[in-house]
C-alpha cells in the first residue's frame, strides 16, 4: 500500500457553492482520496464573505470578510511545504501584486495552476468594486509561467497559456456534471406551457441581460415563460418571469422545469476563455440550448445537431420561437445534447484527465 499524498486546494470560494469549482476540479475529490490523496481545502472566502461579496453594499461585512481571507491565506502559506502538490485556481490572493504567489510557489515542491475564464484582462462589475480586483492580471502570469502544470477551461486559454511559456505543460479539461444526478425530466410536450430557463450568477447576468429584447418581442409571437435560477432578483416588464433563487439541494429540480436553455455570451475577447458549463448543463438535461455563437460553446454545440448557435437578435428569436413552437424539434435536439454530455462531458469521462495530472506531477 502505497503512502498518501497530501494536496493544498488554494481556491477563491467556500467548496460546494461556485459552480467554476463545483463542476469542475471539486467533484473529483472523492475520486483521488480513493487513489492515496489526502485533501486540504483553503478557500480565501469563507460562507459569510459568500453569502455578501455579490450583494450592494455591506463594505464593512466584505472589509473584515477579506482580512479573514487574508489570515487563513497566509497560515496555509506558510505550511505548503508540508505538502507534496498545492493546487491553485485562479489566484493566490486578490489584491496586489503577486508576492503572495510568489512566496506560495517558493514553498511549494509542485504546483498546479488551474485557469478559468480570461482572468488577467480588466473587467468592472457594476454591483462591486471588489469583485473587479479579483483578477490580477500580473498574479495570473506569474501562475501561468511558474506552475509545474496549467489546467485550462477552453482551447483559447490552453494556446494563450502556451504561449506564454512553452516549457509549461497545458491540459484544457472541460467542465463536467455527473450524469447520473443531473438527469432529464423533460416531457417534451406543450401542455402546460413551455419555459425557457437560464441560470447563473449575478457576475453572469449582463449576459442574460443581451437577450432583454429579444424576449420581449419573442412574447409577441408565442407564448412562454421564463424562468431564471441565480443569486439576484430580476425584471423584465412584459414577460412571464419567475425568479428562482439558486440553492445546491434544488439545483436539480429547479433545471428540471426548464424546457429550453439559453446560454447568451458577448462577442469579444473575454469569452473566448468561458469553458461553456451552462450549456453542458442544459444538455445533461436532454435541453435543447440556443447559445451565442462563439468560443468554446461552438465546439461543444454543433448547429442543428445537438443544439443551435446564433449570433443576431433576429437569430434568437427564429431560434426560440421554433423550439417553442415544436416539441418533436426540441426532443430531437435534446436527445442528441444529452448523449454528447455522456460521452465527452460526463464526470466519468472527464475525471482520468485531473487524476494522470496528479500523477504525473506527483511522481506515481
Amino acid at each position: 500500500m502505497r503512502m498518501k499524498k497530501k494536496i493544498l486546494i488554494i481556491c477563491p470560494f467556500p467548496q460546494g457553492v461556485a459552480a467554476g469549482q463545483r463542476l469542475k476540479y471539486e467533484q473529483y475529490f472523492e475520486h483521488w482520496r480513493e487513489n492515496g490523496y489526502d485533501i486540504e481545502v483553503s478557500s480565501f472566502m469563507d460562507v459569510r464573505m459568500w453569502r455578501i461579496v455579490y450583494t450592494k453594499g455591506n463594505y464593512l461585512g466584505k472589509i473584515f470578510g477579506t482580512l479573514r481571507g487574508y489570515c487563513r491565506r497566509i497560515s496555509h502559506i506558510s505550511c505548503a511545504s508540508q505538502f507534496d502538490l498545492v493546487y491553485v485556481f485562479m489566484w493566490v490572493t486578490p489584491f496586489g501584486s503577486s508576492f503572495f504567489e510568489r512566496v506560495l510557489r517558493s514553498l511549494s515542491r509542485r504546483l498546479v495552476y488551474d485557469i478559468e475564464d480570461n482572468v488577467w484582462m480588466e473587467t468592472s462589475n457594476e454591483l462591486n468594486a471588489i469583485a473587479r480586483f479579483f483578477k490580477g492580471v500580473g498574479k495570473t502570469k506569474f501562475l501561468i509561467e511558474m506552475a509545474d502544470h496549467v489546467i485550462t477551461s477552453s482551447p483559447f486559454l490552453n494556446n494563450y497559456c502556451l504561449g506564454l511559456n512553452r516549457n509549461v505543460s497545458c491540459t484544457y479539461i472541460s467542465s463536467s456534471v455527473d450524469i447520473k444526478r443531473f438527469l432529464p425530466s423533460n416531457s417534451f410536450t406543450n401542455k402546460g406551457g413551455v419555459t425557457i430557463g437560464w441560470t447563473g450568477t449575478f457576475s453572469s447576468k449582463i449576459y442574460l441581460d443581451l437577450l432583454r429584447d429579444v424576449f420581449i418581442k419573442l412574447r409577441e409571437r408565442c407564448d412562454f415563460k421564463l424562468l431564471v435560477i441565480g443569486n439576484f432578483q430580476y425584471e423584465l416588464p412584459g414577460v412571464d418571469i419567475e425568479v428562482v433563487q439558486w440553492t445546491k439541494e434544488r439545483e436539480v429540480e429547479d433545471m428540471q422545469r426548464i424546457d429550453i436553455g439559453v446560454y447568451p455570451l458577448a462577442v469579444d475577447d473575454w469569452v473566448l476563455g468561458k469553458s461553456g458549463l451552462k450549456a453542458i448543463q442544459y444538455m445533461a438535461f436532454g435541453l435543447p440550448t440556443v447559445a451565442t455563437n462563439i468560443g468554446t460553446a461552438s465546439s461543444i454545440i454543433q448547429h442543428g445537431e445537438n443544439g443551435w448557435l446564433v449570433r443576431s437578435d433576429d437569430e434568437w428569436i427564429a431560434a426560440l420561437e421554433a423550439l417553442v413552437i415544436s416539441p418533436e424539434l426540441r426532443l430531437r435536439l435534446g436527445a442528441a445534447a444529452r448523449a454528447t454530455v455522456v460521452e465527452k462531458y460526463s464526470t466519468s469521462a472527464i475525471k482520468s484527465c485531473y487524476f494522470e495530472i496528479l500523477e504525473g506531477i506527483t511522481g506515481n
